[in-house]
């Protein structure tokens, strides 16, 4: 059995090793996550220093260790300059990479997961000013927790496989959201189940959504991202309404830290300077 193998794959994270070395981990479609050594890649003449940053992007050479594997060699295909260049992107771009690191799997292939986690950080990068981080956040986690297996169902009832629709005629309408069951919960199902001699055990309700968070919710699964404009009624567009992608942000961040067990520490970052902005 070879000693060594070669690979592409993305850096995620890393951290000082040892006096002069880096340990990273990195996301290949290959083999899924690797933890490797960069040996002297702290030195200021090592020829491996900035190809060992994060969401560089590299052909490896790496020889097998008993604990940790070693890379030799490192060939740069693609980096993302324009995230650096700004806060609020290099942080969203990291609470990314936050999510893949727990969504991804060690000594397994990993195509879609890392085609999909390059292709939002393309769009991250090329995002203009003018548009929301938010929605790109919402579409871009929306995406990942779909392909690892565990998206929320937003199109039915979890309880009762019903279709729901946003009702905008009514201004009080909300439907209710479920961690634990998985998606969107009928809040009128409570009402039904008043006067049964076995009533259905209702989820908890985690979050209760209005009819423009469901519509936005419900065209996440598109190749981009949805124009508002397109899809919520011209009866709300007036110049006080505000499209509501933070809300639709945070309760799918709140949906996959339920579901994966752990907070992410580059959101504080984004919302303080999302606050600071506006």
């Amino acid at each position: 059995m070879s000693r060594t193998y070669q690979t592409t794959g993305i850096i995620l994270k890393g951290m000082p090793f040892q006096e002069a070395d880096r340990l990273v981990t990195l996301l290949s479609p290959d083999y899924g996550l690797i933890r490797a050594i960069v040996p002297g890649a702290r030195k200021q003449k090592s020829r491996l220093r900035g190809r060992c940053e994060l969401f560089v992007i590299n052909e490896l050479l790496i020889a097998k260790g008993r604990s940790l594997d070693k890379i030799t060699q490192a060939n740069t295909l693609e980096s993302y300059p324009g995230l650096s260049k700004d806060l609020g992107k290099l942080a969203s771009a990291q609470y990314l990479a936050e999510l893949v690191l727990n969504l991804a799997l060690d000594d397994q292939p990993q195509i879609e997961l890392y085609e999909l986690l390059n292709e939002h950080l393309r769009r991250l990068e090329k995002m203009s000013t003018a548009e929301s981080l938010y929605g790109y956040l919402a579409q871009a986690v929306f995406h990942l927790l779909a392909i690892a297996g565990i998206g929320p169902q937003v199109h039915r009832c979890c309880v009762t496989q019903e279709e729901l629709n946003p009702n905008f005629n009514d201004p009080n309408w909300c439907i209710g959201f479920s961690f634990d069951a998985g998606g969107l919960i009928n809040l009128g199902i409570k009402d039904k189940q008043k006067n049964k001699s076995n009533p259905l055990v209702l989820p908890i309700i985690n979050h209760k959504i209005k009819a423009p968070e469901l519509i936005l919710l419900q065209h996440l699964n598109q190749s981009s991202l949805p124009h508002p404009g397109k899809i919520l009624p011209a009866s709300i567009l007036d110049s006080n309404f505000i499209v509501p992608w933070l809300e639709v942000e945070h309760l799918l961040r709140n949906y996959a830290q339920y579901h994966l067990g752990r907070s992410f520490r580059s959101v504080t970052l984004i919302d303080n300077l999302w606050e600071a902005e506006f």
